[in-house]
């Protein structure tokens, strides 16, 4: 049966007179609070992104009256799978797809930022992921704890966002660049990020139910979608292998105090292994922040040969730095798309104004 996990802050310090020694000359970590400000900061960039976006759509279901504000293409980045359609299309043709080219290189930018910092963008910038943590820690604060499910249970719901991303991939995999090129200029490929707005702004009463159920859940179970439903989390997660990042722990500096396993998010036996390498692992350093030994864990690139114990955790990656790596390739990736003319889907208004006020009209070519 699922178990009840209590809060790893409540966890007692252990009464050893050498742990304690070490609890006091621990310096203090930043690591939470820096990655809770750039959560917000891109909570609050998508917030702005989605206000504009709102306002163009509005302008021309008025019938092209009123006030005008351009349409912002970062709102792709809400669009993974239109970002992997023009990726494919990117490494069969040499070319940049002109339909919503901003998804594909948010997508390859967030891929990237995988493969340099494990999952980091799951638990530093996603607003889905940022909610889902907020939820479980409402959940853990009214609930007292979260549920913690029977493993063989937790194995078995995690395989669904891997299930999820191969019959994406399969399709995608199987469609050629003119296929590729043709579905994206359809009414329906170009009107696809208003459909998605209107999708969220008329609800339906199948739609709220399911999103209630979901937020119940996100607040019973920590990261629940982010952990059991999310496609895009399970391909950044694989790309995530490649990372040369990784928590590591000193084996000889822990002093088995478990504190890093229990506050762990994926439920990773953090307390037990000598480096994480779980596709699960979303960087968000939290183990590092709670462990009380110093420098027992870090988040690192490989150690060093030198047999000086002193410059073991030499290529660590702070929070900070982290930080900056993460800002310098999203901003580098939209200022080379921009430099590029590679940035914004260029259609005539005219096109705006047939299609977007028929959003919801026009069917999947499929269909």
């Amino acid at each position: 049966m699922a178990t009840l996990a209590a809060d790893p802050n409540r966890v007692r310090e252990t009464a050893d007179p050498h742990r304690k020694k070490l609890i006091r000359r621990l310096k203090p970590d930043y690591s939470q609070r820096i990655r809770h400000a750039v959560q917000a900061a891109f909570a609050m960039l998508n917030g702005w992104l989605g206000i504009q976006f709102y306002l163009w759509v509005r302008y021309y279901e008025r019938g092209a009256t009123g006030f005008y504000v351009p349409r912002p293409a970062g709102v792709e980045g809400w669009l993974p799978i239109a970002g992997l359609m023009n990726t494919k299309y990117l490494f069969i043709t040499g070319q940049v797809p002109p339909i919503h080219p901003a998804a594909m290189y948010l997508f390859l930018c967030f891929l990237l930022i995988s493969i340099l910092l494990k999952k980091a963008f799951c638990s530093w910038l996603c607003p889905v992921g940022t909610l889902s943590e907020s939820m479980w820690r409402l959940g853990r604060w009214l609930f007292k704890g979260n549920l913690r499910l029977p493993r063989w249970l937790d194995l078995l719901l995690r395989s669904l966002k891997h299930v999820l991303l191969a019959l994406f991939v399969i399709f995608i995999g199987f469609m050629s660049a003119d296929t590729l090129s043709s579905f994206m200029e359809t009414p329906y490929g170009l009107m696809v990020d208003v459909r998605m707005m209107n999708f969220f702004r008329d609800l339906s009463s199948t739609a709220i139910v399911i999103f209630g159920a979901l937020l119940l859940m996100s607040m019973l179970i920590e990261n629940f979608w982010c952990r059991y439903l999310c496609p895009y989390g399970a391909l950044l997660g694989i790309g995530s292998l490649l990372s040369p990042a990784r928590i590591r722990r000193d084996q000889d500096a822990c002093i088995d105090c478990a504190k890093c396993a229990r506050v762990c998010p994926s439920h990773l036996p953090v307390d037990q292994l000598v480096q994480i390498r779980s596709v699960e692992c979303n960087a968000c350093m939290a183990c590092v922040a709670v462990c009380p030994a110093q420098d027992a864990l870090q988040f690192a690139l490989p150690p060093s040969k030198a047999p000086d114990p002193a410059t073991r955790w030499r290529r660590t990656i702070g929070p900070l730095a982290a930080a900056l790596v993460m800002a310098y390739i999203f901003f580098g990736a939209v200022l080379l798309a921009r430099s590029t003319n590679h940035w914004q889907t260029n259609l005539p208004r005219s096109v705006y104004m047939q299609f977007v006020p028929l959003a919801n009209e026009l069917n999947h070519p499929g269909m």
